[in-house]
């Protein structure tokens, strides 16, 4: 990602932040470059487990072009895919774990080396972008049967 589209990914991630300025300051000053941001405002975070998180990214990334941005905890055991807020409250599915309004979570500075608990597999662009839930949802399901089908 080029400056200017780290800069815009900086500007959209910490402008949910309740100071963003003061976000931006300690993220880029803190050596393991994370943040905690609030879920719920310009994003939902729906959390799978690596085993099932990556052969559904692997889906999408066939489907479309760029899905919206993924982020993967430390050891990859869980991927968390930034799709429109709201989606937590509606969302059905079991083994699938959701940061919506009133939750935070930890994110790392998008043009940063992963140094800490959190990577991103694909960081945000500053445009916006998130992935369709519909869309989630039905590259989990192939995922599975894949998985199911001992692909």
């Amino acid at each position: 990602m080029t400056g200017s589209g780290i800069k815009a990914a900086v500007e959209w991630l910490t402008s949910v932040a309740p100071d963003p300025a003061a976000c931006r300051w300690e993220w880029e000053r803190s050596p393991r470059g994370i943040a905690l941001l609030p879920a719920g405002r310009r994003w939902d975070v729906l959390i799978l487990p690596g085993e099932l998180g990556y052969p559904t990214l692997d889906v999408l990334t066939r489907l479309i072009d760029r899905p919206g941005p993924v982020l993967s905890d430390f050891g990859d055991a869980r991927l968390g895919f930034f799709v429109p807020p709201g989606t937590v409250a509606r969302w059905v599915g079991t083994g699938v774990r959701g940061a919506g309004r009133g939750t935070w979570i930890v994110v790392p500075h998008p043009g940063r080396a992963a140094a800490g608990p959190v990577r991103w597999l694909i960081p945000p662009d500053g445009s916006g972008t998130l992935t369709d839930a519909t869309l989630l949802e039905l590259a989990m399901h192939e995922a599975a049967g894949g998985a199911a089908a001992g692909e």
